[in-house]
């Protein structure tokens, strides 16, 4: 069993994935299901290996599984509350059981 410690750590490490623009945009593009690498580095905008480097930090976190078929790698949310997080901080006027206290439900 996880310890609360364990637990807060690996939110954190959730948290510090999901903490650069690039890989928010490529999270934003795995919503919508698998996708292979090639297409993760035309969302981001970036290079073959910074988009490796940033899936490989997100891999590490838990949030991404990958799977090679033949010459693709493709990589897939492992955690699907990531798509409502998101969707949660774009329009959280759709989400208020989420915001009963939160000041940005009015802008």
């Amino acid at each position: 069993m996880a310890t609360r410690k364990s637990k807060d750590q690996a939110a954190a490490a959730i948290f510090k994935a999901v903490g650069h623009p690039a890989r928010v945009r490529m999270l934003r593009v795995l919503v919508d299901g698998e996708q292979c690498v090639c297409d993760l580095v035309t969302a981001a905008g970036l290079g073959w290996s910074t988009v490796s480097r940033h899936l490989a930090v997100m891999k590490a976190a838990g949030l991404l599984t990958d799977e090679k078929r033949g010459k693709q790698v493709i990589y897939r949310l492992e955690l699907p509350c990531v798509g409502r997080f998101l969707a949660c901080l774009d329009h959280p006027q759709k989400y208020p059981e989420m915001h009963t206290t939160c000041a940005c439900i009015d802008e």
